[in-house]
């Protein structure tokens, strides 16, 4: 089971009240939310490993050298060092250390990568899996790794995690109209606003997905843009044509990365704390009493 924490812990923090405080009145409703997910998430799938797949670089420089826009709305302060800083609200930017501290003390492991983004990780770590893998997340561009043959699905949250959907290739070609392995280039044909990814002027996410059924994938459109014999409105040929410096590199950066370089972990789920001490003391200095108390039982079966 790979997590897509960010996207866990911001349902949380949206999810939970910001009533859900520290003993010093500091709230800490996505800790608590991102652990009451993980037990729910366990109690009811059982995974033999479990990964927290994190975003060292939420918006990596390669891709804005790609495309200048992407996530650029979501930029709270640029830095000349490291990754931008995003845009995160203010109560929830100091539960995220708090997050990570928990993680490693119950010794559920927590991976990133530096210059990628979460979604980068499970692209990875999906690729080098044997068995059946369980992807959590609120984001659609995931969709892409579904792969029944594979055993691959994603879980996408409706309400909190107990009532997900359960994304497999017949939901992505009930929905969408096109296939999981089609789903990258359906996506940066049709653009993305939540990621700054302006699409094609013209064609929504129906156009997209009739013309790569159509025309099998994205080489294959914009082939067709170019051949006066196909069956290309005048207004799609154009739009596609005037795309062309745009649709060069939109599949890059919309495609998963699947060679991230990655650290040596254990993915096993832990029956225990690692370290009990520490776990100890977070759950007193932040209130996690029954987050923790909650957790570890299901951990332990």
């Amino acid at each position: 089971m790979l997590l897509d924490t960010a996207s866990l812990y911001f349902r949380a923090y949206f999810g939970v009240p910001d009533s859900v405080r520290a003993p010093d009145g500091t709230p800490v409703n996505a800790v608590r939310g991102l652990l009451d997910f993980i037990g729910r998430l366990v109690q009811d799938h059982r995974p033999d490993d479990l990964v927290a797949c994190w975003d060292d670089d939420w918006r990596p420089q390669w891709r804005v050298d790609l495309i200048p826009s992407y996530k650029a709305h979501r930029v709270a302060a640029e830095t000349e060092t490291g990754p931008d800083e995003e845009e995160v609200p203010d109560t929830l930017a100091p539960q995220v250390p708090v997050i990570e501290e928990v993680l490693a003390a119950l010794g559920i492991a927590r991976i990133g990568a530096a210059g990628y983004e979460a979604d980068d990780v499970i692209g990875t770590l999906t690729g080098r899996a044997a068995g059946p893998v369980d992807i959590v997340t609120g984001d659609r561009d995931l969709f892409q790794l579904v792969d029944d043959a594979r055993r691959v699905r994603v879980l996408y949250p409706r309400k909190g995690v107990g009532d997900c959907d359960l994304v497999d290739d017949e939901l992505i070609r009930t929905k969408y109209g096109v296939r999981p392995d089609q789903y990258a280039d359906f996506a940066a044909l049709r653009g993305d606003v939540s990621d700054g990814l302006p699409g094609v002027k013209g064609i929504g996410e129906k156009t997209a997905a009739q013309l790569i059924t159509e025309y099998g994938d994205l080489a294959g459109v914009r082939a067709a843009a170019q051949d006066p014999a196909s069956k290309l409105t005048p207004a799609k040929r154009r739009g596609i044509v005037e795309a062309a410096a745009y649709l060069d590199v939109a599949p890059t950066v919309v495609r998963v990365a699947t060679d991230v370089p990655l650290p040596e972990f254990d993915p096993a789920l832990p029956a225990g704390p690692r370290d009990p001490a520490a776990l100890d003391a977070l759950v007193k200095r932040w209130g996690l009493t029954g987050a923790v108390g909650r957790l570890l039982p299901v951990l332990e079966r």
